[in-house]
């Protein structure tokens, strides 16, 4: 799926008129080179749930008019959807080309968001100082060290990953960043030293990418690529050591020309599987998708062999394999048979076997 922007989309999949099918917030750069504003686009699903479809878009209103920033070199806004101050609508946090992030408070209904002016978000003593990550912020949402307030991760310009911590000074909600930290914030380490993105302009997503409960690092890079840090701290103080490039069909997502890769993690069908699916917003202005792939044996794609999918191979058992194919038919000889369920014990023993021992 392509579908084409502005030069540097950074993108976001949620649902942003309530109508239960996803939709793609896209951020725009703003002509390079002109004085031409960067905005927010709204793509709305005019498909299904299965199947998203996007015909057009509109801006994104703010105090009235079309939410509009100054860009800077490759970049103008890079968006994400919020609940800011916990009433239930939708906000706007958006990282600027300058370094800094502002956020957008809903001063409409939740089914049709429109914002006010917008403020800058502010650190330091006394709340003096805007928070500032010098060039091109891709700020992102989480609570990084489980105290049960919400904090800024964000990626920049040099490469590294800036954590701005809640400070809860004079309460959680809207979060506040104004005790001792410096405008940069804390920096994300790896291998003890400072994490560097080894070819700068870093755009994170942080979750549990491998399922033991810690939270991972997933960014874009200036090279095109998608590198994947997984935490071998705690989950409340993650620590990373080396990363790992993120594979499509086998080979790493490689794409030419060295214009960052910004990658978002959605389920693109809104089926809550196993598997994740990867968008990637890039430099030639069109938005890629990398679906997840459930691995060999678990027939239902809910993430784990277990007797459901055992259930499916048995009722599929000694009948022809369809032309559109059977998941079933494990070893792709066009017939589900004892060499399937053979094989599937196989599977199970080596997702299982230690369970059992």
């Amino acid at each position: 799926m392509t579908l084409s922007c502005r030069a540097f989309p950074s993108r976001r999949f949620v649902d942003w008129n309530n109508d239960h099918l996803q939709d793609l917030i896209v951020g725009e750069s703003g002509a390079i080179g002109t004085v031409t504003p960067a905005k927010v686009r709204v793509y709305l699903n005019r498909g299904t749930e299965a199947q998203p479809l996007f015909k057009d878009y509109f801006y994104v209103q703010a105090d009235g008019n079309d939410l509009t920033l100054t860009p800077e070199g490759c970049m103008g806004c890079f968006p994400r959807v919020v609940d800011w101050d916990q009433d239930g609508r939708k906000d706007l946090l958006v990282g600027v080309s300058d370094g800094t992030v502002r956020i957008y408070m809903n001063i409409a209904d939740d089914n049709n968001p429109s914002f006010d002016a917008g403020q800058n978000l502010k650190v330091g003593p006394d709340a003096a100082l805007d928070l500032d990550v010098g060039k091109r912020p891709t700020p992102i949402v989480v609570d990084w060290n489980n105290d049960g307030m919400l904090d800024i991760v964000s990626g920049a310009w040099d490469g590294n990953i800036h954590v701005f911590y809640n400070c809860g000074c004079g309460g959680s909600v809207p979060p506040r960043f104004s005790t001792t930290f410096t405008p940069l914030g804390l920096i994300v380490q790896e291998s003890g030293r400072d994490l560097l993105v080894p070819s700068t302009r870093s755009s994170p997503v942080v979750m549990d990418f491998d399922g033991d409960g810690k939270k991972d690092l997933l960014t874009g890079s200036t090279d095109g690529t998608i590198l994947l840090y997984k935490n071998i701290g705690t989950d409340s103080l993650p620590v990373f050591s080396g990363y790992s490039l993120v594979p499509s069909n086998g080979q790493p997502i490689d794409l030419a020309s060295n214009l960052r890769s910004r990658p978002f993690v959605c389920h693109w069908t809104g089926a809550k599987d196993g598997y994740w699916d990867l968008l990637v917003g890039y430099g030639d202005g069109k938005i890629r998708l990398y679906r997840g792939i459930p691995k060999q044996g678990d027939l239902d794609g809910d993430g784990t062999l277990d007797g459901d999918d055992l259930t499916i191979l048995a009722k599929a058992l000694d009948k022809p394999v369809p032309a559109e194919n059977s998941p079933a038919d494990l070893n792709h000889d066009s017939f589900v048979d004892v060499l399937d369920l053979r094989l599937f014990a196989d599977l199970w023993l080596a997702e299982h076997g230690a369970e059992g021992n």
